[in-house]
């Protein structure tokens, strides 16, 4: 016998997914039918017994669905359920006024339910009607109502959200596809549900007609057509009435909870009864306190003291079992923790992450902790977000995340800036004091802690807050703890920021550029300069602190003169020349630039001395002709010093290079300058000559 293929639809299932859409339109084509076509009396009592079972299916699935999504189709269930229960009301009702008998269901419901009795019958047969109509069908139309007006407004916002995602890489194309299908589908299913909610009302608004008619009709059909007494036929009816009522009533009712259980159920991960046990039944003091209250409750005079008893001794024994099995958990993640930590501690370490260096970190001592905390008014990490804005508007440089951490190992008031896991700057602070420096203008000096302010190493002392007020008159600039070390970051930044840059940095700086500029960026990678030599170039400019965030012009320098030289050194000169205004602007105050300059003849012998290889170009010099140098341009620059000016050395465009590479190991911190980089607008001050 042949085995049937693969993936072949085999069995009643298979048969009723494939067929399923002819057998929904049939079953409600024979839905209306029922309406019009009367009914053997075993058919209608199978019909019945369907209409209850397909209620409590209903019931079950909204109970064990997580998401409203995952039934998406209940508003057409609804409107069939509906639609099915009024046929058969209709096909009853005729049974009932033509042959005064409508199947075995109907009667047992009539006489074993109620106990044949016709108006306790029609008490319970209201009492269901009211709990339905105003109690669950109300609450779940109102509730239907509410959801899918705020679905429909959460709507732009959770787009918006989604396309956030999307930007930022979080998610993908296919998932914000997926999500935003979803979103639609939860405006749809909210807003269908808020019009098939009125299907359940206006059923049990017709069921309440219905039973009004067949009472009526019955009556007069009993007395007229079939020679009833009036007691008879009041009682025969108005049973078979009730009965057809409540077999009907009990399957709304059922539809009407699980309405009810759809449009209420909140976002979750697990099934209605899951969620019901794990929050009523995760604090075992609830249970024990109720316990000791039902407890009180029984010992009072005059209520019924067994059954609270009974629910107290529940109520503690479930409490009691609760703790235990808290205790166990707890025994058991104590146990798995320890294992665990034993695993690890036996487990080979992964040399890979000891490899990890953080580009910039900033260890502090357990006294500053409260800059950090945000609960205790700590506003360094704001301050540090602003540095790095700050860097990125003077030098377009982004600086990476700068990480901070805790290190009891050094003095609970001090700090350590770290490039790449090495130390390059500390300091300590005072939190609870200020910092006053002197600015030159003081007149009258006040006691203090005598320190060194970190970022530029100017005396000064630490001050109380109430020597802060007398302070600022007598002429300190006076600064809190804080900005002591926001202004020691940002210049520890600046001065190493050549060491920050890399070419990863690079790449991302030439990505940026390229969104501008893209056939620059095409002409000079990879033909004429890699990204190492780009790095290479921007490097040297930030190591005179001059800013590359204007990189359409530093790329356009290096696409004119790439062709001619590969030096990146001779690539920054022509480009700290197309740069002049910048630099006219950074260093000249009120368009004056104060400065010192070279003697011819010391320019000639550096330029003489120049030698060049493969790797670049640099100085020969007799140490003794060096020795001279360096000593008249510290006494020149110590007369610029005095007057309040900047150590600016001007010289020539051929010697400010090696100029600057002969002195700047001697004399940190100078500033050396071309003629070509300052514009022909800008008075040039010359205070001294630098000779031998």
């Amino acid at each position: 016998m042949a085995l049937p293929e693969a993936g072949a639809t085999s069995g009643a299932g298979g048969f009723v997914k494939k067929y399923s859409d002819v057998l929904v339109a049939v079953g409600i084509v024979t839905i209306v039918v029922m309406m019009i076509i009367p009914l053997p009396t075993m058919l209608l009592d199978l019909l019945l017994c369907c209409n209850i079972t397909l209620a409590l299916i209903v019931v079950m699935v909204a109970i064990y669905n997580v998401e409203a999504l995952d039934l998406s189709v209940f508003p057409s269930l609804l409107l069939i359920t509906t639609l099915f229960r009024l046929a058969l009301n209709v096909s009853s009702t005729r049974l009932i006024l033509l042959e005064g008998y409508a199947g075995e269901v109907i009667m047992s419901f009539g006489n074993f339910v109620v106990g044949g009795n016709a108006v306790v019958g029609f008490i319970i047969f209201v009492i269901l009607i009211i709990i339905q109509f105003i109690v669950i069908t109300k609450g779940a139309e109102r509730v239907a109502e509410v959801s899918a007006r705020f679905t429909l407004d959460a709507m732009p916002g959770k787009q918006m959200s989604i396309d956030a995602d999307l930007n930022q890489g979080v998610i993908t194309d296919q998932e914000a596809k997926v999500r935003r299908e979803k979103i639609q589908r939860e405006a749809d299913f909210y807003g269908a549900m808020d019009g098939a909610s009125k299907f359940v009302k206006g059923d049990a608004i017709a069921a309440i007609v219905i039973i009004l008619i067949n009472i009526t009709g019955g009556f007069v059909i009993g007395i007229v057509q079939r020679n009833l007494t009036v007691t008879q036929a009041l009682s025969n009816y108005t049973l078979l009435t009730v009965g057809e009522g409540l077999v009907n009533q009990i399957p709304a009712l059922l539809i009407s909870t699980a309405t009810g259980i759809i449009v209420t159920r909140a976002a979750s991960e697990d099934n209605l009864g899951h969620d019901l046990v794990t929050q009523l039944g995760g604090n075992p003091r609830v249970f024990l306190i109720v316990g000791a209250v039902l407890t009180c409750m029984a010992m009072v005079p005059g209520l019924p003291g067994i059954p609270f008893l009974i629910l107290a001794s529940a109520c503690g024994f479930l409490g009691w079992r609760m703790k235990q099995g808290e205790r166990k958990e707890e025994e058991t993640e104590t146990v798995q923790k320890q294992e665990k930590t034993k695993t690890e501690a036996t487990k080979p370490e992964n040399i890979i992450n000891l490899l990890q260096v953080d580009p910039m970190e900033l260890e502090i001592g357990y006294s500053l902790i409260p800059l950090v905390d945000t609960g205790q008014g700590g506003d360094l990490l704001d301050r540090i977000v602003m540095i790095r804005r700050q860097c990125a508007l003077e030098l377009g440089l982004v600086v990476p995340t700068i990480r901070i951490r805790d290190n009891i190992q050094i003095k609970p008031n001090a700090y350590i800036i770290k490039l790449k896991g090495i130390e390059i700057a500390k300091g300590e602070l005072l939190l609870d004091r200020f910092l006053a420096m002197n600015s030159g203008t003081v007149f009258e000096e006040i006691q203090g802690i005598d320190t060194v302010e970190p970022a530029f190493g100017l005396p000064a002392i630490w001050i109380s807050e109430a020597q802060r007020e007398e302070a600022e008159l007598n002429g300190y600039t006076v600064v809190d703890a804080v900005s002591v070390l926001a202004t020691h970051l940002t210049e520890v930044i600046k001065a190493h920021a050549d060491e920050i840059l890399g070419r990863q940095e690079t790449q991302n700086l030439v990505d940026n550029a390229k969104k501008t500029n893209a056939s620059l960026v095409d002409e000079i990678i990879p033909d004429l300069m890699s990204v190492g030599d780009i790095q290479k170039v921007l490097a040297n400019l930030l190591r005179e602190r001059i800013s590359i965030r204007d990189m359409a012009t530093i790329l356009e320098v290096l696409a004119d003169y790439a062709q001619a030289t590969k030096d990146t050194e001779i690539l920054t000169e022509y480009v700290r020349h197309a740069m002049a205004r910048h630099i006219t602007q950074q260093y000249t105050q009120n368009n004056q630039l104060t400065c010192i300059t070279l003697d011819p003849v010391i320019e000639n012998k550096i330029a003489g001395a120049v030698q060049r290889t493969d790797r670049g170009s640099y100085v020969s010099m007799d140490p003794d002709s060096m020795q001279k140098i360096i000593s008249s341009l510290g006494v020149e620059l110590q007369k610029l010093t005095d007057m309040g000016y900047q150590p600016i050395v001007l010289t020539s465009p051929t010697v400010r290079l090696y100029f600057r590479k002969l002195v700047e190991r001697s004399v940190p911190g100078i500033i050396v300058l071309s003629h070509a980089e300052i514009e022909q607008t800008v008075e040039i001050q010359i205070i001294g000559v630098v000779k031998l």
